[in-house]
């Protein structure tokens, strides 16, 4: 272990992966905005190709401002390596496609972002991998659900947008005894937060779109895990599918991960009194966020997660058309899809990001049509409740 990891999460995310002094002395790590590399010579092109000696090809293989920030990302998940995506969607894809072959399973946490459970019906569906869902609460029931040809075992904790939570160890503990790959989508909690791999779990997918970057201008994914299994999707879903990640994009995250922590903890900070004023307004049916005292799952977050998030959903009393009304007459917070933004974010997962879901399907996950997911930004969380006290109140 050199010095810098030794270093606490805030000061790495700052400093680790990356020394000026390889770099022309720049402060900021350069953007190395270029497609391919010359040789010296054909001998040392054919090294290069062959893997005998280390250096750079081409940017769909490797990309020194993109090294940084794979090696940024892999100290603070605790992880031996990192692969940087051009979306989250696109590190899923090589995570779920690296890992199976047609024939094989994959078990999942009750509840995955839609755009995985249109994945996992594609797999089934073109090459049969098939998937099943199960809670995953106890050593029973995880048993119950693993089959021989379970390749995997893919989970979101929390999960979207109910943000159920699943417990880690648990599930890694009887993986292991059956020698099955333990994947988790880290991408709510962010490493700061919520470290998987230090639970037993192999491997963690980060849209980094969210809060990895954090400002609503990049869309990237990350993978992070030994140093074996990256090599082996480096050489084989990434190269060849090829959904890789930009230089300038990769540096936009660099810029993110900087302010990560101090983000994180006004995000969780804002949420907890967003939870707790929600939870307490007539209109308002259920409020479901990790960091809730009262939460059943209260304990469980404090076992394996930092705090409790940035994010929330809630249920709105009466239907769907005083749903519409309620994220209709919003003025401050945006209806977007995505989350970890600076600025406050709502969607209506049954009609946006849980849509390609069937709605049965989607009612066994928990997702309503009175369902609300709440990403709270930055603002001041007094101006975000303000708004949606005026909005609820009109209904």
């Amino acid at each position: 272990m050199n010095e810098k990891e030794k270093y606490q999460f805030e000061t790495k995310a700052i400093h680790a992966g990356y020394e000026s002094k390889h770099h022309f002395d720049s402060l900021a790590p350069p953007i190395y905005q270029t497609s391919t590399f010359t040789f010296s010579s054909l001998e040392q092109g054919a090294n290069r190709f062959s893997g005998a000696e280390d250096g750079y090809v081409y940017s769909r293989l490797s990309n020194p401002t993109i090294t940084i920030l794979e090696e940024r990302m892999a100290q603070l998940e605790e992880g031996e390596a990192a692969l940087a995506f051009g979306s989250g969607m696109a590190a899923v894809s090589a995570v779920l496609i690296g890992l199976t072959k047609a024939g094989d399973h994959i078990l999942c946490s009750k509840g995955v972002y839609g755009c995985t459970f249109g994945l996992l019906e594609m797999l089934e569906e073109k090459y049969q991998i098939r998937h099943s869902f199960s809670n995953l609460e106890t050593e029973e029931e995880i048993l119950a659900a693993i089959r021989k040809d379970t390749a995997c075992i893919y989970i979101e904790t929390p999960i979207n947008p109910t943000m159920t939570l699943v417990d880690l160890e648990l599930v890694t503990s009887i993986a292991k005894q059956k020698g099955i790959p333990v994947v988790v989508d880290n991408t709510f909690s962010t490493p700061y937060l919520q470290q998987p791999l230090k639970l037993g779990c192999d491997l963690v997918i980060h849209s980094a779109t969210k809060f990895i970057g954090g400002h609503g201008d990049v869309v990237a994914g990350i993978v992070v895990g030994n140093e074996e299994v990256i090599s082996v999707l480096r050489k084989t879903t990434q190269k060849d599918i090829g959904g890789i990640l930009s230089p300038f994009d990769a540096w936009l995250l660099l810029r993110g991960l900087k302010t990560l922590a101090v983000r994180m903890d006004r995000h969780c900070e804002n949420a907890e009194y967003i939870a707790k004023q929600l939870s307490l307004h007539p209109k308002v049916k259920a409020v479901y966020y990790p960091g809730d005292k009262k939460s059943t799952a209260y304990s469980l977050m404090q076992k394996q997660m930092k705090k409790g998030g940035g994010l929330l959903s809630f249920e709105v009393k009466g239907g769907y058309e005083e749903t519409v009304k309620v994220v209709n007459q919003l003025k401050l917070i945006s209806i977007a899809v995505s989350l970890g933004d600076a600025e406050t974010l709502i969607q209506h997962p049954a009609s946006m990001t849980h849509a390609v879901v069937p709605e049965e399907a989607r009612k066994e996950m928990g997702i309503s049509n009175e369902l609300l997911r709440l990403s709270v930004g930055l603002e001041a969380w007094e101006d975000i409740m303000r708004d949606l006290q005026q909005a609820l109140d009109s209904i």
